[in-house]
């Protein structure tokens, strides 16, 4: 029995073993175990304030500079002028230097890293001069209510001319005439890949509505529903939406035999601009009677839309854009009788920004990689007549403007990495320009805030 008593007393004093913790875990009160600490205890604010704050050199004026050598001397090298190996791990010369001030170095050499990556980014940004390349376009039709040209993730260019559609091949410059539109008076006026650029939609004159398969070179599918001109055509996954000049909206599913799933009748005149959300739940539409309205992916079959807005002063909306990082934020531009480009709040309904231009806008273009907004001008009564320009968001100050079509910029499009865009113009011309810029530099400091931060738990 005293063995025991013994035997106890002896293991009593044990607080932070493992076994100690495992046979009474709620008896004491402990700081933690000798392996796994306790977080409760530990000042982590102080710990991450210590690590992330650069450390000021704070010196006594009492003392000269010889002083402090002298003192440092002694107490980092022994008699015979080496270093002390007590407590250095077989004398690593690195040891010497403190911890904090190795962080403060390695900070001093990432911000003058990020300094530089920021200069060489602001250089990039300035615009250029003139286009990258020049295609010929003949017979494009010179006509502000037609969407002619669009540019897929297969990063082929789909462009009519005419009454032809032909694919230009980004990578290796070649071109093919994919079709020709039979009949009096019947041309291509509305063109759009699909999300995947699996598929090619083409909408015409005389309201027919076909999708092309470009590999193969086949028309795959003939829809209906129209009676008059499609002039704009936008995919949502297998939901395909044509707007018209019979002022409907029509959603076709593409995947059954009777593919109009659902048909909007709200705009008065011609619908000319059409473009699904990138998350897909909403729809924009712009008519020539100088509406938008914004529906709802759920409320279609209803016909019930969630705002119209009616800002553009009696001008049509052709130029319609969501942006890329801010899903309720859709740009807008008007025709002649407005040349004011539009910020909408679609969660308030609200216009947050109108910057007015004094030309036609028929087209409008988000920089996926920079907070910019690009516009393509047609006719109008100021400088910036058939002009690009290049707007700061969410400030809309003018970067800069480019001047290099002959007669108005008809449609943008840009490509799938988002560096170049194209204007096709009313003098028969592709224009490509590299304006957006490079993607923005990664900040390389990030990795090291993190690493010393605590904002991400770490798993065991």
């Amino acid at each position: 029995m005293d063995q025991s008593k013994k035997r106890v007393v002896q293991l009593q004093p044990d607080w932070f073993s493992p076994r100690r913790l495992h046979d009474s875990p709620t008896q004491y009160e402990f700081p933690g175990d000798r392996f796994i600490p306790n977080r409760s205890l530990m000042n982590l604010d102080q710990a991450h304030c210590l690590l992330t704050n650069k450390i000021k050199e704070v010196h006594n004026p009492n003392f000269g500079k010889g002083y402090r050598e002298m003192l440092r001397e002694s107490l980092t090298l022994d008699s015979e002028g080496r270093p002390f190996r007590m407590l250095v791990f077989r004398g690593s010369p690195k040891s010497r230097r403190k911890w904090n001030y190795v962080i403060d170095e390695m900070r001093r050499d990432i911000d003058a890293e990020v300094l530089s990556n920021g200069i060489k980014q602001h250089e990039s940004r300035r615009l250029p001069t003139k286009e990258v390349k020049v295609l010929d376009a003949p017979k494009i039709k010179d006509d502000y209510y037609v969407n002619l040209m669009d540019w897929g993730k297969n990063n082929v260019l789909a462009v009519a001319l005419g009454s032809a559609l032909y694919l230009w091949n980004a990578e290796n410059q070649e071109v093919k005439k994919l079709l020709e539109v039979q009949g009096d008076n019947d041309y291509p006026t509305s063109v759009a890949w699909s999300e995947k650029a699996t598929s090619l939609a083409i909408g015409c004159m005389k309201s027919k509505l076909q999708i092309w398969d470009p590999e193969t070179s086949k028309c795959i599918r003939s829809l209906g529903g129209h009676q008059s001109r499609i002039a704009a055509i936008a995919w949502n996954g297998h939901t395909l939406t044509t707007g018209s000049r019979d002022r409907s909206i029509i959603n076709h599913d593409v995947r059954v035999r009777n593919s109009p799933t659902s048909r909007m009748q709200a705009h008065t005149e011609e619908v000319c601009g059409l473009k699904w959300s990138s998350e897909g739940n909403v729809l924009a539409s712009g008519g020539n009677e100088s509406f938008i309205y914004i529906w709802e992916a759920s409320k279609m079959s209803s016909s019930n839309f969630l705002h119209r807005f009616n800002a553009h002063n009696q001008a049509a909306v052709k130029a319609l854009a969501w942006c890329p990082y801010q899903f309720n934020v859709l740009a807008s531009g008007g025709g002649t009788g407005d040349g004011c480009i539009k910020i909408w709040n679609i969660t308030g309904g609200t216009c947050t920004h109108s910057i007015e231009t004094k030309a036609q806008i028929c087209g409008l273009e988000w920089n996926r990689h920079h907070k910019e907004i690009l516009s393509g001008h047609g006719y109008g009564n100021s400088g910036v007549q058939n002009h690009l320009c290049l707007w700061k968001y969410p400030s809309m100050t003018k970067v800069g403007e480019i001047n290099r079509h002959g007669r108005r910029v008809i449609n943008l499009s840009q490509s799938p990495d988002g560096l170049t865009v194209v204007s096709a113009g009313g003098d028969e011309t592709l224009r490509f320009w590299e304006i957006f810029g490079p993607p923005r530099v990664e900040n390389s400091a990030s990795d090291f805030e993190n690493l010393l931060s605590f904002k991400t738990s770490l798993i065991r």
